[in-house]
C-alpha cells in the first residue's frame, strides 16, 4: 500500500480540522534529546503529523534506557539514537523532512538547529545543563516558543516558554551558577509543589555526581501527551496556552493536577524556601 499522509493522519480529524491538519504537515520542529522524553516527543509529534523536524542526540542506545526510551530494544542496542530515531519517525511518514545532528547541540551549530523552526521541544538529558542553556538562550533571542516537560515521578510537570514572555533564564536564575546549582534549580523550578517527593521509596538512586536518577516509562509518556497538547496550541495558535512563571504539574499516583505560579521564577520567595529545603536534603551530593 502506497502512503497517503491524508489517510494515515485522517483519524486526527474531529479533534483538529482538515485546514489545520494541513497546516501541521507545514509547521517545523525542533527537538534535542532523543532518550526518555525526547524520542516520545518524536513518536506522538509524528503521528499528529507534524511534517517537519530537527532531531539532534550523540549518543547510542543501551540496556540501562530499556524502561524508558521510545527506541530502545535489544535490534537498537549500540546504535546512534538520531539514526534510530529518524527511521522510526519515517517509517510512520516517509514524506518526513528531518534533518539529524548527531553530533547533539553547541555553539557552532545551534542557529543551524533553529533555523526556520516553528517551535522547540527540549528533550534532553536532565543533566544536560550547557546544552539547554545554550538552546533556550537561543530560542528567546530568535522569537520561537520553546517548552520543557520533565518526567518527575509518575507524571510530568510542563512549562511553556512563550516570545514576549518569561524566559527560560528569567524563571531559572542560572546565570553565574555552577552546574549543581543549575541543577538544583532546575528541578525545584520544574516541580514547585514536590508532588512526586512523597512516594520516592529511596533517594540514594538520585545520584548527581554521576548524573543518574530514577525514572519510570509512564512518567515519560505523560510528557509526550502534555507536550503534544502544548505543540497543537501554539503550531495552530488555538487554545489557552499556560506560559512561565505558570507551570503544570501532573502526578497520577497522587491524582493531582495543579497550576503554579512563581512570579520571579526561582527568585520567588516561595521558590528561594523550597531550594533551601531541597538543598539541605542533598547536601552531601552538592558538595
Amino acid at each position: 500500500m502506497r502512503f497517503n499522509y491524508q489517510q494515515a493522519f485522517s483519524r486526527n480529524i474531529g479533534w483538529i480540522t482538515e485546514h489545520e491538519q494541513q497546516m501541521l504537515q507545514s509547521k517545523k520542529i525542533a527537538i534535542a534529546g532523543l532518550g526518555g522524553v525526547g524520542g516520545s516527543h518524536l513518536m506522538t509529534l509524528t503521528r499528529l503529523g507534524v511534517g517537519k523536524f530537527n532531531i539532534s542526540d550523540l549518543d547510542v542506545f543501551e540496556l540501562a534506557n530499556f524502561n524508558r526510551q521510545a527506541g530502545a530494544s535489544i535490534s537498537h542496542l549500540n546504535r546512534s539514537k538520531v539514526e534510530v530515531m529518524e527511521e522510526m519517525a519515517q517509517d510512520i511518514n516517509p514524506e518526513l523532512d528531518i534533518n539529524t545532528f548527531p553530533q547533539g547541540i553547541n555553539a557552532d551549530n545551534v542557529d543551524q538547529f533553529l533555523d526556520g523552526v516553528d517551535l522547540y521541544v527540549d528533550g534532553l538529558d536532565f543533566f544536560a545543563v550547557n546544552a539547554r542553556e545554550l538552546v533556550f538562550k537561543a530560542c528567546a533571542e530568535k522569537g520561537i516558543p520553546a517548552i520543557t516537560a520533565a518526567p518527575l515521578g509518575m507524571g510530568t510537570s510542563v512549562l511553556c516558554f512563550l516570545p514576549e514572555k518569561m524566559t527560560f533564564e528569567e524563571y531559572f536564575c542560572w546565570n553565574g551558577l555552577d552546574e549543581n546549582e543549575k541543577l538544583l534549580r532546575f528541578v525545584v523550578g520544574l516541580s514547585p509543589t514536590g508532588l512526586q517527593m512523597s512516594y520516592l521509596v529511596d533517594d540514594t538512586r538520585l545520584d548527581l555526581a554521576q548524573h543518574k536518577g530514577p525514572s519510570t516509562p509512564m512518567a515519560c509518556d505523560f510528557c509526550a501527551g502534555m507536550v503534544g497538547v502544548n505543540a497543537l496550541k501554539i503550531l495552530l495558535n488555538r487554545g489557552t496556552v499556560v506560559a512561565a512563571p505558570r507551570a503544570m504539574h501532573f502526578d497520577a499516583y497522587r491524582n493531582k493536577f495543579l497550576i503554579t505560579w512563581r512570579p520571579g521564577g526561582n527568585n520567588n520567595p516561595l521558590q528561594k524556601l523550597a531550594l533551601m529545603v531541597v538543598r539541605k536534603r542533598l547536601q552531601k551530593q552538592l558538595k
